[in-house]
């Protein structure tokens, strides 16, 4: 084995948790894999002989690639800045695969990363780093330049705003029997078949970025939202049942092409969010192969 085969392999067995503090750090698979790659560049050039623990090396590079992403991206003016959907994780209903399971380890659900994205990016890897991987404060600090308790004070901010986050319930076939509820009840038409499944606070995020079906909105409440999901059935489109970041969700086609990534949020014996991706150009990113009709 020569020096950049070896190299790779050390790399190559951190990857799985690098990818996985990107995709917390950015809500982008497609920025995580280049977070993850611009990691590797800078390992591969880099003398790492004296580094006694890769692992946390690596994070911390990763953490600081993520960072300075974070503060460098404009905000996108083509939709609500409250209407923008992370790009989900689609899975197969009875199984995840490795990537998935690897990436979905700490329940990294679609309400969390919302509410992520609400945050300072300072705050976001305090949080991700702190609460999610267990990074020493000391760590974190030195990657943000302040100090440990200003670190800390960073965190616990982010827990506050994150404590609104709902809480799914924990059986996932509970979940599923509210959804397949409330998928029966939009086909049905069942105006109040579908009020019954629905939190009266139900909110509906829809990303259609530019072009996407609907445009992006965001919709309040469980009458508003009822009404739409009776409209929406009515288009015929073809639905699938998937997990969408480990929960209940469905995927939508129009001639073998996706329309839709809609994931649902079950809490306290309702629907409490539905969140919905529609922007065709990162539609096509996604790997939706394993629902595909």
């Amino acid at each position: 084995m020569d020096q950049q085969d070896w190299l790779a392999d050390r790399f190559e067995q951190h990857r799985s948790r690098l990818r996985a503090v990107a995709y917390r750090m950015l809500g982008s698979l497609s920025e995580a894999d280049d977070a993850v790659q611009e990691a590797w560049l800078r390992f591969s050039r880099a003398d790492t002989t004296a580094v006694e623990d890769l692992g946390a090396w690596l994070t911390t590079v990763v953490a600081r690639i993520c960072l300075n992403s974070l503060r460098s991206r404009k905000t996108r003016r083509e939709e609500p800045i409250d209407a923008h959907m992370p790009d989900p994780i689609v899975s197969a209903v009875n199984a995840l695969g490795p990537e998935d399971e690897a990436l979905l380890a700490d329940s990294v659900g679609l309400a969390l990363l919302i509410v992520l994205d609400t945050l300072a990016p300072a705050e976001r890897l305090a949080f991700v780093l702190h609460d999610v991987f267990d990074v020493p404060f000391e760590q974190i600090a030195s990657i943000l330049d302040r100090s440990e308790p200003a670190t800390r004070q960073l965190a616990s901010r982010a827990r506050r705003r994150l404590s609104t986050t709902p809480t799914p319930e924990a059986d996932l076939a509970e979940q599923w029997e509210l959804v397949d509820a409330f998928l029966a009840a939009a086909r049905d038409g069942n105006f109040d078949r579908l009020l019954a499944v629905l939190d009266p606070e139900v909110v509906l995020r829809a990303d259609g970025g530019a072009t996407g079906l609907g445009g992006s909105r965001v919709v309040r409440g469980a009458h508003a939202v009822a009404s739409g999901a009776a409209t929406f059935n009515r288009l015929g489109y073809e639905s699938r049942r998937a997990l969408v970041n480990g929960a209940p969700g469905v995927v939508s086609f129009s001639d073998h092409q996706p329309i839709s990534v809609v994931g649902f949020t079950v809490a306290g014996g309702r629907i409490v969010e539905m969140n919905i991706l529609s922007d065709p150009d990162r539609l096509r990113e996604l790997d939706l192969a394993v629902v595909a009709p």
